[in-house]
């Protein structure tokens, strides 16, 4: 294919099908905390980051990522012990993330403003040898500990007080939560973008949803979703010369709304079938289902 034929393709390609899995492998936690603009407001904190980085001369990579987990961290610390509600500590993420990614910015070197868009909004082109790297190290980071902990992430995402009930350390789990959500976003914004991250990190759950109740099923497709739209949208990016983050996002609320569309009739149909079924006396259609394992069911 030509489009390998160049290595800033490669590279791009590469980073595409490692942010399709890691984004819905940390939204669907996300989602389950009622927490899906969690990435949108740590990615407004990785703008920081990203200006410190071209402030002092060093990786807009590893230096985002270190400020974004730092952000993480302190909204999860608001959220114990401060009186605001969650919410609140989100909107202070959002407001002082941009405020000093534009800071940092403006006191920046010349020619520092048409970097950031592509940390932004995404950029194939600018992709290099380092990205790929600290991406790999950082996205290995990511699948280990949503793959490896999932059950008790999962278990703590649903209901904290039974988590804690049963001795898993619930502070402890939610942290590391927040931290691979930062890290996730760092991994995301050189082909998404830090501005539109959040939607692959929810939009592929949320679409997984309408075909699955089962978590492992949940987390399957929407990682399949993932890696489907970014490699997509890479690809149509660079053959129409169009912003990839844009295009990606497009084609993940387009998985969202063609799912949509296939679940409504089906669920019609097991509608229709389990009322009649209840209407002819069938008693397994009556039998009140036995209760399951926290990390067996997602609820929508």
């Amino acid at each position: 294919m030509e489009i390998l034929d160049y290595a800033f393709m490669q590279r791009a390609l590469l980073a595409a099908v490692l942010v399709g899995i890691t984004a819905p492998a940390v939204g669907i936690y996300l989602v389950q905390r009622r927490q899906a603009l969690m990435g949108d407001g740590i990615g407004h904190v990785a703008m920081t980051g990203v200006g410190l980085g071209f402030l002092l001369n060093t990786s807009p990579v590893w230096m985002a990522t270190l400020v974004s987990v730092l952000g993480a961290v302190l909204m999860e610390l608001i959220r114990w012990y401060g009186k605001t509600r969650g919410d609140i500590a989100l909107a202070m993420l959002f407001y002082g993330g941009m405020a000093g990614g534009v800071m940092f910015i403006n006191l920046a070197p010349t020619g520092s403003n048409a970097n950031l868009t592509s940390y932004l909004f995404g950029s194939l082109s600018t992709v290099s040898q380092s990205d790929v790297t600290a991406i790999c190290l950082l996205a290995a980071f990511v699948v280990l500990v949503t793959l490896g902990l999932r059950r008790q992430l999962f278990a703590v995402s649903q209901d904290e007080e039974f988590a804690r009930v049963t001795g898993l350390p619930v502070r402890a789990l939610n942290l590391l939560t927040a931290v691979t959500a930062a890290v996730t976003v760092t991994v995301a914004m050189r082909v998404v973008g830090l501005l539109l991250v959040s939607a692959l990190m929810v939009v592929p759950v949320a679409a997984a949803q309408q075909l699955s109740r089962s978590f492992a099923a949940t987390f399957a497709i929407a990682v399949a979703i993932g890696v489907t739209v970014t490699i997509s949208g890479t690809v149509t990016s660079y053959y129409q010369d169009v912003p990839p983050g844009a295009t990606i996002v497009l084609l993940t609320i387009a998985a969202f709304i063609l799912t949509t569309a296939l679940a409504t009739p089906l669920a019609r149909r097991r509608a229709r079938a389990a009322a009649a079924a209840r209407a002819a006396g069938d008693p397994a259609e009556c039998v009140i289902p036995a209760s399951r394992e926290p990390d067996e069911k997602v609820g929508v």
